[in-house]
């Protein structure tokens, strides 16, 4: 018997999820995407990153820069599970103002993360898997179009394939957020100044035979793979493609990848008098959440809020800055059970392998800051930053 127990002991270190059967109602709808699952896991954190206080003074009244940083499918518990498993604390604490924002996209209530970036990068309400256009399909200007009609200096920055759904919707305008060939083709249709994610084979081993590489290097880009190199970048335009696909996940491979490319983006894009606008995506809380993988959710989270504070003392440094942090939906119905913050040990339970409708919240740290209380429409954040810009709409 007391063989047995140890085999069971070993056995339940080794696997931390366990299936719950979910009933389900003859009469309940769900998303065709969606599947409920009840996985319950158990995550103890053994890695962790300081949080100092930082403290922020307006140099100006009105942003000269705005970060935008999304961490896609980052609702109040993956927040709250990574806080508890960096025993406690987040460099997130340290935004001054924070809100809610509704998530709904024009035909579905839950929404998927194209609708949802082309509420914040284009202020419309679209339907699901629609990239940089309205619920008709027509294109939107988006608000890095506006930054670059402007004279500002534009950047994005990813942990999935650049042309993913999310960093797209800021740069191109497509039916389906899986055109990613003709994603990448938009690229070269703007005059963005650095991008840095996976997806190099879009550009490069396409069905139309094109090598967009090659186009990019013409049009003055520094076009590199490796995220060392590209650390090492001081001037100039750069495309920085670190995954013939998708980059690893932090735990397999990918590291610091997240905050070298940040920095690398924000030194680049900071030497434009005018100001710039940067949107940063932490991609993989969402693939956790979909793969109702605890430990992923909260190793990608507390990725996500190391750059974060790194953000946030670049911001509080320069004193002309916004620094808006927010999720296009949460992802996998996580709650949580139980843990411990004194042990780093988290416990949840997730419900679906999609998406789901809670609002999630706002964070907002810098210039402007104070725009973003309250309760209102994922739309009203572009309107937001256009209105702290000075951008007025046009077609």
């Amino acid at each position: 018997m007391k063989s047995k127990l140890l085999l069971l002991g070993i056995f339940s270190a080794f696997f931390s999820c366990s299936p719950k059967i979910a009933k389900i109602s003859a009469v309940e709808k769900f998303d065709l995407s969606q599947k409920l699952t009840g996985i319950d896991c158990t995550f103890v954190n053994t890695k962790f990153h300081e949080v100092r206080p930082i403290i922020f003074q307006a140099k100006s009244k009105k942003p000269k820069n705005i970060i935008f940083m999304l961490g896609d499918g980052m609702g109040l518990a993956q927040m709250y599970a990574g806080m508890t498993a960096n025993k406690g604390k987040l460099n997130l604490e340290n935004a001054s103002h924070t809100g809610l924002h509704k998530t709904y996209s024009s035909d579905g209530y839950i929404t998927d993360s194209a609708a949802g970036a082309t509420a914040f990068s284009a202020g419309v309400k679209t339907y699901n898997a629609a990239i940089g256009m309205d619920k008709d399909s027509l294109a939107v200007k988006t608000i890095l179009e506006y930054a670059e009609e402007k004279g500002l200096a534009t950047g994005l920055v990813a942990t999935s394939t650049i042309t993913h759904a999310s960093p797209a919707s800021f740069i191109a305008h497509k039916k389906h957020r899986n055109m990613y060939e003709a994603i990448a083709t938009d690229f070269l249709k703007t005059d963005i100044d650095v991008f840095i994610g996976g997806g190099k084979d879009h550009f490069s081993k396409r069905k139309d035979g094109k090598n967009l590489l090659v186009e990019l290097k013409n049009k003055g880009y520094q076009v590199l793979e490796n995220i060392d190199e590209i650390a090492k970048v001081k001037s100039g335009k750069l495309a920085g493609l670190v995954a013939a696909e998708q980059p690893a996940r932090y735990s397999e491979g990918r590291d610091e990848m997240l905050s070298k490319a940040t920095k690398t983006a924000i030194n680049l894009l900071k030497q434009n008098e005018k100001g710039f606008f940067l949107m940063i995506e932490g991609s993989q809380i969402d693939w956790g959440g979909h793969a109702n993988d605890l430990r992923y959710v909260v190793e990608e989270m507390l990725d996500f809020d190391k750059v974060i504070g790194e953000v946030f003392e670049f911001a509080a440094k320069d004193g002309e800055t916004l620094v808006i942090i927010t999720a296009d939906h949460e992802t996998g119905g996580l709650t949580l059970n139980g843990g411990s913050i004194a042990q780093a040990k988290v416990r949840g339970i997730f419900t679906s392998s999609y998406h789901t409708a809670v609002p999630v919240p706002v964070y907002a740290f810098g210039v402007g800051a104070e725009n973003f209380t309250g309760i209102y429409e994922n739309i009203a954040i572009f309107d937001k930053m256009m209105d702290l810009f000075g951008f007025e709409k046009t077609k």
